[in-house]
């Protein structure tokens, strides 16, 4: 995946985030939405990562296509 497909996929979820938040202001959120909500919250938290490392081997003189998404695990505990 290169730069352009991984912020195309993160404005994705961006939107699909904001239609589910606009949906919940209305009251109209069910189990599901809250489910999705919560995983679209984890995927953009490991794409974001995942630019972070492509921009930092960049500016490394590296290769950013070695970098890889990691899991949730590993993301989801990252200190702020």
């Amino acid at each position: 995946m290169n730069d352009a497909e991984i912020r195309k996929h993160i404005e994705s979820l961006v939107e699909e985030e904001h239609r589910l938040l606009e949906h919940g202001e209305r009251g109209r959120l069910d189990d599901a939405d809250r489910e999705r909500l919560d995983s679209i919250s984890v995927q953009l938290d490991r794409y974001w990562d995942l630019m972070r490392q492509r921009r930092a081997r960049r500016d490394a003189g590296q290769d950013p296509g070695v970098s890889h998404i990691r899991s949730e695990e590993v993301v989801e505990h990252y200190r702020q």
